[in-house]
């Protein structure tokens, strides 16, 4: 069976990839999957950069925006979704484009990995739950590290509560790494045959000024308000894990002025984007273009060529 031509859009966050991708899906007839894995959620659209009707151009975008902020989501999840979609997409003659910077949600996807679901424990969880508040997210990462570096890792990216609490009640259940388990989850051949463009900056102090940028752009387009219903929503989920929300906390419970939790986003959204890097960075197939050396139509030229080449879609 032919693979399936796919075109993946990763990079850190503010580097380009909504604008790149939606012109790119202009040029080559293409319908974009989100691989973001907090714009799925409604009424998150400030906090996660959601991109609005005018940034879409009227290109399809796919698995964004439909969820209640109330409910779970998984890797497994979405590769369970994107899948038909992907399907769906090519039978229409149409080429998939992935854009995301969630890393996971990319690698799982291209790389096919069959999920086999582990029963819970509840009283384990209920344990560790405890063990995390008392060491921190940070303590946590280095009780997995003794065991599973790799997983470590790469769970140091999202630093979602809920997955490294997972990747430690699998090992303790199982006797099996999270890796291990991952890797013996890729059973079959990818069915894709996958060009990844990535973004990046020669300059760090360059992609760094973006990311300021788009959280001053955010404040103003009314991030605080959006912060406020969300809380008083009181989710309580995978939702929680959103930069953008649980650094205005403070100032939403006047514990700190709104100047210095404004601080503390933008630290924590680059230091989200420098681990973003360092998860597509492992990819040495990844086309890697610097936005601050060249313009936007030179990158987009440059990725058309690469392709045409790479992949055939017609």
């Amino acid at each position: 069976m032919d693979k399936i031509p796919v075109i993946a859009v990763v990079g850190p966050t503010a580097s380009g990839k909504t604008a790149l991708s939606v012109e790119l899906a202009l040029q080559l007839s293409g319908e974009i999957i989100s691989a973001d894995s907090m714009q799925i959620y409604r009424h998150m659209d400030i906090a996660t950069a959601k991109p609005t009707d005018a940034e879409k151009k009227g290109v399809p975008h796919h698995l964004m925006d439909f969820l209640d902020p109330g409910e779970d989501f998984s890797v497994a999840r979405f590769c369970e979704l994107s899948k038909p979609l992907i399907a769906d997409i090519r039978d229409r003659g149409k080429l998939p484009i992935i854009a995301g910077g969630t890393g996971l949600y990319v690698d799982s996807l291209l790389g096919n990995v069959d999920f086999v679901e582990t029963d819970p424990d509840p009283d384990l969880r209920s344990a560790l739950q405890q063990e995390l508040d008392t060491k921190g997210i940070d303590g946590m990462l280095d009780t997995i590290r003794t065991f599973d570096p790799a997983s470590a890792d790469r769970l140091s990216v999202g630093r979602n509560p809920k997955r490294i609490l997972r990747c430690i009640e699998v090992y303790r259940t199982t006797g099996m790494t999270q890796t291990q388990l991952n890797l013996s989850q890729t059973a079959a051949p990818s069915p894709y045959q996958a060009t990844r463009i990535g973004l990046t900056a020669a300059d760090r102090d360059y992609l760094y000024e973006r990311i300021n940028r788009r959280v001053d752009l955010m404040l103003a387009n009314g991030l605080v308000e959006e912060a406020r219903a969300f809380y008083a929503c009181d989710y309580g989920t995978t939702a929680n894990a959103a930069i953008g929300y649980k650094e205005l906390l403070p100032y939403l419970s006047g514990s700190l002025p709104l100047e210095e939790c404004v601080e503390n986003l933008k630290r924590a959204t680059r230091r989200y984007a420098k681990r973003q890097l360092t998860w597509f960075r492992r990819d040495p197939s990844t086309h890697w273009f610097e936005i601050d050396r060249m313009s936007f139509d030179e990158i987009l030229s440059s990725a058309l060529t690469i392709i045409h080449k790479d992949c055939s879609y017609d």
